[in-house]
């Protein structure tokens, strides 16, 4: 059974900048001849390590609300900065924009119930690309739009 992984975008302000810092750190990684793959380091290893690889996605919470995901392509064994063993979450590049949903604040990760995930905004319209970038954020910051 598919499980997904919600995770606080801690720094980010809207899905733009992380669109721009996951772009930076691909060149930098590209840069220094390392593989250019998007590796998020966390703590603790995934227990339904087989669930998430099921077709998982890692769902970002940007200023409270569950805002863009990106499929899960690997979990493995990685160190932080300081020696530290931790867990390595390979994302896919791109990143798929879902309806808004909000959530509180919370530590590490959590999994998420493909049940209780947000859709995604292109299943929800048929032309996204009709608003100009960031004006979708501006509205439902104004409460015109909830998504």
């Amino acid at each position: 059974m598919t499980v997904h992984l919600v995770k606080l975008c801690v720094g980010v302000e809207t899905v733009q900048d992380l669109r721009d810092w996951q772009a930076a750190r691909l060149r930098s990684l590209a840069a220094a001849g390392e593989p250019p793959e998007l590796r998020h380091r966390t703590r603790q290893t995934p227990r339904r390590h087989d669930d998430i690889l099921a077709g998982g996605s890692l769902y970002w919470v940007i200023k409270g609300l569950v805002l863009v995901r990106q499929r899960i392509l690997e979990l493995k064994p990685a160190t932080k900065d300081d020696g530290t063993a931790c867990c390595g979450i390979v994302l896919d590049p791109e990143l798929v924009t879902t309806r808004p949903q909000p959530r509180r604040a919370f530590q590490g990760w959590r999994y998420l119930d493909p049940a209780d995930a947000p859709p995604d905004l292109r299943l929800l319209e048929g032309a996204n690309d009709d608003m100009l970038p960031g004006m979708r954020e501006e509205l439902r910051e104004l409460r015109l739009i909830d998504w």
